[in-house]
């Protein structure tokens, strides 16, 4: 059995304890104990060691799976996970999906693991940035076709990291929320770049102002996903690779390769993502460093099963980028 979050009890009238991560939690508690360390490539299947990160192939397409609970990314997962897509891309596949399994896929930076830290400004600041890190690497892979496979629900920094694919392929019962205003933020993630991209500008701007969420059809109709498997939740892993494999032998999978290349030299003459990335952060960094700022209550409230103060009314937006 493997626990990989717990919550420590607190006395009657304390603030309710962060759910953490089952190593950040026990730390200092248990005696010294081995550590069991798993490749970055960790395979998937029976009689495989149980790991957050796994990978399989199935001819031409390669699958890295995660699974991190609720959705929350600290900056260990979002590490971990980036040494696995790099490993994964050193392998002979043409097409990698990203994600696949039935829960979710991210929501973003870990708020419990940022709430808890001794400075939760400086931990946001790490966090987003290993967000960046692993983002900023899908969205300059250039040697093969990469989908994000979104069986379960995803939000925020989680959507832009789906956003970074090739294409978006969700099962139907998914739910996105493409937005960070609930939390007080900004975003990151290249959001700025990825999200007017698929929607344009003015749908982009609509989503993140009024922070209303996103079913898969509707994320079809307006360009956020490229695809809606109707399937069971325990078929979709399955859906996916049938459909990737077929994606990888179709005569257009090449010339799509050949675009992406193109359009990622484009994009760098036009809009680099250095530039991109830098804009996003500063607001971030404003937000992380200001106590007064909303995000640092509504993040405590959230963690923490409190009454929620009001989110800010209108986010900076994309006509800010």
């Amino acid at each position: 059995v493997w626990i990989p979050e717990l919550r420590a009890r607190t006395g009657p009238g304390a603030p309710r304890a962060c759910k953490l991560p089952a190593t950040h939690a026990l730390a200092g508690r248990l005696p010294r104990l081995p550590e069991l360390s798993v490749p970055p490539l960790c395979p998937a299947g029976d009689g495989a060691p149980w790991s957050d990160i796994t990978y399989r192939e199935d001819g031409p397409v390669g699958t890295l799976s995660f699974s991190f609970p609720g959705g929350a990314m600290s900056t260990g997962h979002c590490r971990r996970l980036l040494a696995a897509y790099r490993a994964a891309c050193e392998r002979p596949t043409s097409v990698l999906v990203l994600g696949g399994t039935r829960d979710f896929f991210s929501n973003g930076i870990h708020l419990g693991v940022i709430e808890a830290a001794p400075d939760p400004a400086a931990e946001s600041w790490a966090n987003i940035n290993a967000m960046d890190d692993l983002v900023e690497a899908v969205l300059t892979t250039t040697d093969r076709l990469v989908v994000a496979a979104i069986g379960g629900n995803a939000a925020a920094g989680g959507v832009m990291l789906a956003l970074a694919a090739d294409e978006v392929w969700c099962r139907s019962g998914s739910v996105l929320n493409p937005h960070y205003r609930l939390m007080g933020l900004y975003g990151s993630e290249y959001w700025t770049y990825s999200l007017p991209r698929r929607v344009g500008a003015a749908t982009a701007e609509r989503l993140v102002r009024e922070a209303l969420p996103v079913c898969a059809g509707q994320a079809r109709d307006i360009g956020l996903a490229d695809r809606v498997i109707e399937c069971p939740p325990a078929r979709f892993s399955a859906e996916v690779t049938r459909l990737a494999q077929h994606w990888a032998g179709s005569s257009g999978a090449q010339s799509r390769l050949v675009a992406k290349k193109a359009e990622s030299e484009r994009r760098e003459a036009v809009t680099p993502l250095a530039a991109v990335r830098e804009r996003e952060l500063a607001h971030m960094r404003r937000i992380f460093l200001d106590p007064g700022a909303p995000y640092h209550a509504l993040r405590r409230a959230f963690v923490r099963k409190q009454p929620s103060p009001a989110p800010p009314a209108v986010p900076h937006g994309v006509a800010d980028a």
